[in-house]
């Protein structure tokens, strides 16, 4: 069963924290045995699935291994409200074909891989690949959503237990899901955050925001500080190793020093345009199965476990994304 989902009930929560799952509750369902959350993913009904639209797909191929490895990511690109202008920049150079025989040209040891047109870089010395004629500029306020209204915010972290509608935060007074997205708030924005996997434009120095002519995902640890001072236009959901196994820069800025170390990126396309593209579908953050694999994942409630957090992170809690069957 799905639940709707509104801002204003998310805020609701954390501003009332007798809606939160008291840890007591976790300790005496740690007393009977728990389904893990891969389980309770795997038992979520059709229901609770929500299908990836084919334009909302970008699929990357890169160039094959030396031993001929076929290597392709999938990255769904962000919903509205949330940075569309970067997002529909990124459909036209995807579908102008821009992006293809550029490279994966930084790889930052848990932080980042970075790929697109290093000449971007007004530093590098190299002349840029034109850009798309009709691309937008999308300002700096558009990193948040603001929501026109305000709200009450009380602090999570003081409310006694833990809920997937609000986790207690150490960057903004309260963070969740939304629609698949892991996002942050307070009282009259909302955001998407910086958690392993999730895709950002590169930009030089403000006032610059960006274009899409160079891409970032998180490989490591999140690192929030970023959260709110660049754009987030998507997730990695599938071929992430082909990106974390790269090898590490070693030149300016954690780029290839030796350019023939790059790797080459050999298409990019929407799965909308393509007649074989595979379909996805995540785990609807909205739905009742999410919130139990979400609390029994801040729990841990399992044989594994012998000491329980009763919380977790924001950018802990799993996100399932599965391929649709036909």
């Amino acid at each position: 069963m799905k639940r709707s989902f509104s801002l204003a009930a998310s805020l609701a929560a954390v501003a009332a924290p007798c809606a939160l799952t008291p840890v007591s509750a976790l300790a005496q369902q740690a007393e009977r045995p728990a389904a893990t959350p891969r389980e309770i993913a795997d038992a979520a009904p059709p229901s609770d699935w929500t299908e990836i639209a084919p334009d909302d797909l970008m699929i990357i191929t890169l160039a094959p291994t030396e031993t001929g490895e076929e290597r392709q990511i999938v990255i769904r690109l962000m919903s509205e409200p949330f940075a569309q202008g970067w997002v529909d920049n990124l459909r036209t150079l995807t579908r102008a074909r821009w992006y293809d025989g550029l490279w994966v040209y930084r790889l930052v040891d848990n932080f980042v891989v970075q790929w697109g047109d290093p000449a971007s870089d007004p530093d590098s010395g190299e002349t840029p690949r034109p850009l798309h004629p009709g691309m937008l500029t999308p300002p700096a306020s558009d990193y948040v959503h603001r929501t026109g209204q305000t709200m009450p915010v009380i602090d999570p972290c003081a409310a006694g237990g833990f809920s997937a509608e609000a986790i207690c935060d150490n960057f903004a007074p309260a963070a969740g899901f939304r629609e698949g997205w892991p996002v942050a708030w307070d009282a009259t924005s909302i955001w998407p955050v910086h958690c392993y996997g999730m895709v950002g434009v590169g930009r030089n120095e403000a006032p610059d925001t960006g274009s899409g002519s160079e891409l970032y995902a998180i490989i490591g640890h999140a690192p929030r500080r970023l959260d709110r001072n660049l754009a987030l236009v998507g997730r990695v959901i599938e071929g992430m190793e082909h990106f974390s196994a790269l090898p590490r820069g070693h030149g300016r800025m954690n780029t290839y020093e030796d350019t023939s170390d790059r790797t080459p990126i050999r298409s990019v396309r929407l799965a909308s345009e393509m007649a074989d593209a595979p379909r996805f579908e995540y785990l609807s953050t909205e739905s009742d199965s999410f919130a139990r694999m979400a609390d029994v994942f801040a729990a841990g409630t399992n044989d594994f476990y012998t000491v329980t957090a009763g919380d977790t992170d924001v950018c802990a809690v799993p996100l399932p994304v599965r391929r649709a069957s036909e």
